[in-house]
């Protein structure tokens, strides 16, 4: 019976996840590693099920965070010789390297995921509100 519950809470904290990776991809945007490495996108996988759970029955219901990966697309390049991190040798020489972050697509990810954790706490609602009902037409 609560296993309603699980799953969209499930969905609530995977949703939070990809909210705080897109929250840290923009506020490290601009930012670079010690040795002049631009931040590199991550982003949030998720698979299905509960490995956590203790019943076989369980490990199919809702989704988890299976791993955050990092994004090995190459830098964004922007040409500024006098930069003091512009590459000085090879054929990009001139150009500073940036983040690969693209904020539109961060923007739509974070849109989309506040909608689906918008969706779960509805569904959870929902699903609080069928087990008060079915306690009432039993009590």
């Amino acid at each position: 019976m609560y296993g309603l519950l699980d799953i969209s809470t499930s969905g609530m904290i995977a949703q939070r996840a990809r909210l705080t990776a897109v929250s840290a991809n923009l506020a490290n945007r601009h930012s670079t590693g010690p040795d002049g490495t631009p931040y590199r996108a991550r982003h949030v996988m998720l698979a299905p099920g509960d490995p956590t759970a203790s019943s076989e029955e369980g490990r199919g219901w809702g989704v988890h965070v299976a791993d955050v990966e990092i994004d090995q697309r190459p830098f964004n390049m922007r040409w500024d010789p006098t930069h003091p991190l512009a590459l000085k040798e090879g054929p990009q020489r001139g150009y500073v390297r940036e983040s690969n972050i693209n904020p539109l697509v961060e923007q739509v990810n974070a849109v989309q995921a506040s909608r689906a954790y918008e969706a779960n706490a509805a569904a959870a609602e929902a699903g609080k509100q069928m087990i008060a009902q079915a306690l009432r037409l039993l009590s």
